[in-house]
């Protein structure tokens, strides 16, 4: 019975030893932009591939943070391919998702077509 608490005190403390995903200088200008924005406006400048733990053992971590990292970590690759602007190329699958780099240069990009799950939904990188 010891063993079991003990190995499930250790679970739980690791499961929670996950570091936040913080925002690299430079990062805090690049644009996020739904999967579906018309991007013909900007210039594209290369793909990105970012990843995280999605889960440890039995435990999965909360899908939208999960989400909200990965974008993070998109948006700090991109200024290393002189991009502004990111958008999703797919969905995150085990942790891994691909983004799609943009120089948009501040062209105007026409507002996406909004659904009825999205209309009014805005989601920002989590902050300390």
């Amino acid at each position: 019975m010891r063993a079991l608490m003990l190995g499930t005190g250790l679970l739980l403390l690791t499961a929670c030893s996950f570091e936040f995903v913080k925002l690299a200088p430079g990062a805090d200008k690049v644009r996020v932009v739904r999967k579906t924005q018309d991007m013909g406006a900007c210039q594209k400048r290369g793909e990105i591939e970012v990843s995280v733990k999605d889960r440890l053992g039995p435990y999965s971590r909360d899908a939208i943070r999960v989400r909200d990292e990965l974008e993070t970590l998109a948006r700090n690759e991109a200024p290393s391919l002189k991009a502004d602007t990111v958008q999703p190329k797919d969905e995150p699958n085990d942790g891994v998702q691909r983004f799609l780099a943009f120089r948009c240069d501040g062209a105007p990009i026409p507002p996406a077509q909004t659904t009825r799950e999205t209309q009014g939904a805005e989601t920002r990188p989590l902050q300390d």
